[in-house]
């Protein structure tokens, strides 16, 4: 995998559905934060590798250790989504998202003593940029056209297209963390076993799919932050054994991906945390082969299958099933609805498809996940009420589902885009151009559609371009939206500074731990 959004995340939010909440916890511990002590977090995900370009910048994968290592140069206010300065001081363009101009703090400091500056952003930057380096994040990168560091603090960014909205990707991307350039030259095994950063915390000891205690690092650039002395992240791929934990009192904090756990948690009056997301889970249909290469058998598909019957049966009603593509909270809310199940009419094509010699059967590609392998289920079962339709189920494991990304080997798959701001994940998922669009659409009305959000400076003219989005969408039918989801955290009730950021990532110098 080596282009578009973080495709690893998307698989793993199949398993999850909730949204609501508002970026930071509320029923934590309260008042002004205290310095010291140490905490354990249970993470769904093992990393990989450390090198921030290769790493998934969202709660599921990545998130957690990319923020405590590298820091973050800009961020988004849970609330509103506004983008908000860390290590940056702006990012801003005058020119409709031509050009943008990156200003760093002044100051800042990698621990090995080398500066966090204009230049060193742009090695980072441009390295990104190189097929070669594998970043999922490609396609964020590959935005820009040229950086030029005109001074040690000011980044001068000129895009390939205009991007209004860059610093979204920015946010929600490994852009947003900053590697030594220094340490990055002495190769991949070198940096993980030491990288280097200027984020609030430096690793003490890594196990591999085990286990990473992180130190605080006092040259940190916003002290007193972090709070915590050490953070021990502890890897916990079974949902079960990670509420189980929480419950009993065996972990101070988990990142979650399990909606089920998250009403478990609330249930045992342990503190949660989600933020809201737009988007979600989708069945992507592959258009590129029989039997959804013929819009009619996705049309049917689409009214065959019913979300909120799936809701019920594979997430016990706990999800939220994705009513419209835009979540209210959303200043790009539009009333038009993301699914209408109509079984005659789903009939009717199912059997005018077999009168022509096209009868309706395909294989639906999933992981092990129980959630996934449950969903995969779940939509057989209903198809299974209708003639002329047959669904098979094949269960592959994690990294052969990466692989559909490039050999497009599938009917059907699900798989994710879900986002504060449209930009860009609904361009990676859904424009003809970008390999990460799993269902294979390309239509010319959707991609300028596309491009018009894209390049688009006002509330107005995004919602207007993102409307005929929607429309496209519900034309073409090339996926079927599912439930929203969202990034999750559960913690015990003396842990306060929940914090998440754009893909629900948690700011781990955020975290404390009342004594």
């Amino acid at each position: 995998m080596a282009t578009g959004s973080a495709t690893a995340a998307a698989l793993l939010l199949s398993s999850c559905g909730g949204s609501g909440g508002t970026g930071t916890a509320s029923d934590g511990a309260s008042g002004k934060p205290v310095a010291g002590g140490s905490a354990t977090v249970l993470t769904p995900s093992d990393s990989q590798t450390l090198d921030p370009a290769r790493m998934g910048n969202n709660f599921a994968s990545g998130g957690m250790v990319g923020n405590a290592l590298y820091g973050t140069l800009l961020v988004d206010a849970p609330s509103s989504g506004k983008i908000r300065p860390s290590m940056a001081e702006s990012f801003v363009t005058k020119d409709g998202g031509k050009t943008f101009e990156l200003k760093l703090r002044a100051g800042l400091k990698f621990t090995d003593g080398n500066p966090l500056d204009a230049a060193a952003v742009k090695y980072n930057w441009d390295r990104m940029r190189r097929p070669a380096t594998a970043s999922p994040y490609l396609s964020d990168a590959s935005m820009v056209a040229s950086t030029k560091a005109v001074d040690a603090t000011t980044l001068r960014v000129t895009m390939a297209q205009p991007v209004a909205q860059f610093a979204q990707s920015v946010v929600t991307s490994s852009l947003n963390w900053i590697a030594s350039p220094a340490a990055l030259k002495k190769g991949a095994k070198s940096f993980d076993a030491k990288p280097v950063g200027a984020g609030p915390y430096t690793v003490k000891e890594w196990r591999r799919q085990s286990s990473m205690v992180l130190a605080k690092n006092p040259q940190y650039w916003d002290s007193p932050k972090p709070y915590l002395d050490t953070l021990t992240l502890r890897v916990s791929l079974d949902s079960a054994q990670r509420i189980n934990t929480m419950t009993s009192g065996g972990a101070d904090l988990a990142i979650e991906t399990n909606m089920q756990n998250l009403v478990k948690a609330k249930e045992a009056g342990l503190p949660t945390n989600t933020l809201p997301l737009s988007g979600g889970t989708y069945l992507a249909l592959n258009t590129r082969k029989a039997p959804f290469n013929d819009v009619r058998a996705r049309a049917a598909v689409a009214a065959a299958v019913d979300t909120k019957s799936l809701n019920e049966s594979v997430f016990e009603g706990d999800a939220t099933p994705v009513a419209t593509l835009f979540d209210k909270s959303s200043p790009l809310y539009a009333d038009i609805p993301a699914s209408s199940p109509d079984k005659s009419e789903a009939q009717r094509l199912f059997d005018d498809l077999a009168k022509d010699g096209k009868r309706v059967s395909f294989t639906l590609t999933t992981t092990s996940a129980t959630e996934n392998r449950s969903l995969g289920e779940a939509f057989q079962a209903q198809l299974s009420k209708f003639d002329n339709v047959s669904v098979k189920i094949k269960v592959v494991d994690f990294s052969e589902f990466l692989t559909l990304q490039t050999t497009h080997d599938f009917n059907a798959a699900v798989t994710s885009a879900a986002f504060r701001d449209p930009e860009p994940r609904l361009w990676t998922a859904f424009h003809s151009d970008e390999p990460t669009n799993m269902s294979g659409v390309a239509d010319k009305k959707l991609d300028a559609a596309l491009l018009a959000g894209r390049t688009a400076t006002s509330v107005e003219d995004r919602k207007d371009a993102y409307e005929q989005v929607q429309k496209r969408l519900t034309a073409l039918h090339p996926m079927l939206w599912i439930v929203r989801t969202g990034g999750g955290a559960i913690a015990k009730k003396n842990v306060g500074g929940m914090t998440q950021y754009g893909f629900s990532s948690l700011l781990p110098e955020e975290l404390w731990i009342k004594k």
